[in-house]
């Protein structure tokens, strides 16, 4: 039997404004696994630099892309948990709505999530490395990796690679959705690498309540004002049961 306090879940009813915070507790509910996890095989002996930075790509795309692809095609066998799920429900539930994720296997969208931030970006899109221009599909030809139509440059994967800033529109829309939060949420993460970090202390800051939902208690527990131990896809769909009944 899950225990979710009732203060919270009438703290919830009462609530217009929420935000989420997801990491990698999520995605691993699907099955999809971690930088570390796909660097194994042929991938064993290159370091993280050679695969994931501009200078990396730059050095070799070819190399870079053929990661993605190979990290790609292992996201697209998996499926959206009961926690994706669950979170489409909290959207539907509240007037204003926002999830925030760390993840980048694009589940969140798949499953139906539409007020969403993906911090790291989505390894199911691509950008020109040149000019940026976005592309959800590409023809997978002789060119590896693709080439943009608008100028020549080559594809890259629209993610956030070591050492480069995140977007500045996703960024602002996060911490505009923390703070006007009166609800936030931390899903399945630690939350210790910024800009995810902050997340929670604008939050608490702002007068939100804050809650972490997580098998293990983490740094956040010094401000958290619940803490909701255990998987996200049992707590989750369990709260919504509560929520709504």
């Amino acid at each position: 039997m899950i225990e979710i306090a009732t203060q919270l879940i009438d703290r919830l009813r009462q609530a217009e404004r929420v935000t989420v915070l997801t990491g990698t507790g999520v995605a691993r509910e699907s099955g999809v696994p971690t930088v570390r996890e796909t660097m194994v095989g042929e991938w064993a002996g290159y370091d993280i630099v050679d695969l994931a930075t501009q200078q990396g790509f730059i050095r070799n795309p070819r190399l870079v892309w053929e990661w993605y692809a190979y990290r790609r095609a292992i996201i697209e066998q998996c499926q959206p948990s009961a926690s994706h799920y669950a979170l489409v429900d909290l959207e539907q539930y509240f007037e204003q709505f926002l999830l925030i994720t760390q993840n980048i296997d694009g589940l969140h969208w798949r499953s139906g999530s539409r007020d969403l931030v993906e911090l790291h970006g989505s390894i199911m899109r691509t950008r020109c490395f040149e000019c940026g221009t976005y592309y959800t599909s590409w023809a997978e030809d002789e060119s590896i990796p693709p080439i943009c139509g608008r100028d020549g440059g080559y594809l890259r994967p629209d993610v956030v690679w070591l050492g480069e800033g995140h977007p500045k529109h996703e960024l602002s829309r996060a911490y505009r959705g923390v703070a006007q939060a009166q609800v936030f949420l931390s899903v399945g993460t630690t939350a210790q690498v910024q800009p995810a970090a902050s997340l929670p202390l604008v939050a608490k800051r702002a007068g939100a309540v804050v809650v972490e939902i997580n098998p293990e208690e983490t740094a956040l527990a010094v401000i958290a004002d619940y803490w909701l131990q255990g998987e996200a896809c049992e707590i989750l769909p369990e709260l919504i049961r509560q929520l709504t009944t």
